[in-house]
């Protein structure tokens, strides 16, 4: 599962799926990360905020604005079976990742494989 992801509802929904198991790649901003690691210091110098919402999930750094970036979020997308992501309405899509692409990406790769 990959999750482009933030605050309280994506990150807690993918925490879920990661406690029942699954391998969850949080992608986060270059810098500060996820805006909701700086609420607190409270776990060595974490937020608890963000421990609580993230454990069992593993983290990646990407600038979303750079094409080396965006070929990365593409491969790690080829081949995950969910993709989780709450940020601004129609940012995702001005990325090259709104969900029709995403899903026409994903039959093109099944059949490519079928051959």
């Amino acid at each position: 599962m990959v999750a482009v992801e933030q605050a309280v509802a994506a990150p807690f929904a993918t925490r879920q799926l990661a406690d029942l198991g699954a391998r969850v790649i949080k992608i986060e901003r270059p810098g500060a990360g996820d805006f909701a690691r700086g609420y607190d210091a409270t776990v060595n110098g974490m937020s608890s905020h963000f421990v609580w919402l993230n454990r069992s999930k593993q983290s990646l750094t990407l600038d979303l604005k750079r094409a080396e970036a965006i070929d990365v979020l593409r491969r790690l997308l080829g081949r995950a079976d969910v993709f989780i992501h709450n940020l601004a309405p129609g940012a995702m899509a001005r990325l090259g990742f709104a969900s029709p692409d995403v899903r026409r990406e994903r039959d093109r790769r099944a059949v490519d494989h079928r051959q």
